[in-house]
């Protein structure tokens, strides 16, 4: 059960579709993603997620290379991209995250159901 008590489907009642999952991840951008803290060219905070690691310098822009940049979660002049609960370096790592992390659960979840035949509450104890 979820925790506002619905309940979840598990095993060949769960509506995920693996494999359109493994398409969308194999489509995106190769990883590592990176979560990367940069200014924009008004010395304001840019945090974004790259294919290259942060240097902790906090370049300027253009001192990096916007084709580095796969997603921003935070730029601030103009301020087009922003959340309103702040939480832009946490957005950041999850999805820098999720990338790597995404393919391996589906690859896990392929192999539970194996085991168990298709159900995963074979495999839930």
């Amino acid at each position: 059960m979820s925790d506002d008590g619905e309940q979840i489907p598990r095993g060949a009642d769960c509506d995920i579709d693996l494999d359109e999952i493994e398409e969308i991840c194999a489509a995106a951008t190769p990883g590592p993603w990176f979560v990367r803290h940069l200014d924009d060219q008004n010395a304001m905070n840019l945090v974004a997620i790259s294919t290259v690691e942060d240097t902790g310098r906090g370049e300027r822009w253009p001192a990096f290379d916007h084709r580095d940049l796969v997603a921003a979660t935070l730029v601030q002049h103009p301020r087009y991209v922003d959340c309103e609960d702040g939480r832009w370096d946490e957005n950041a790592a999850f999805i820098a995250m999720a990338r790597e992390v995404i393919p391996r659960l589906v690859q896990e979840v392929k192999r539970l159901r194996a085991i168990s035949g298709g159900s995963a509450s074979d495999v839930d104890s």
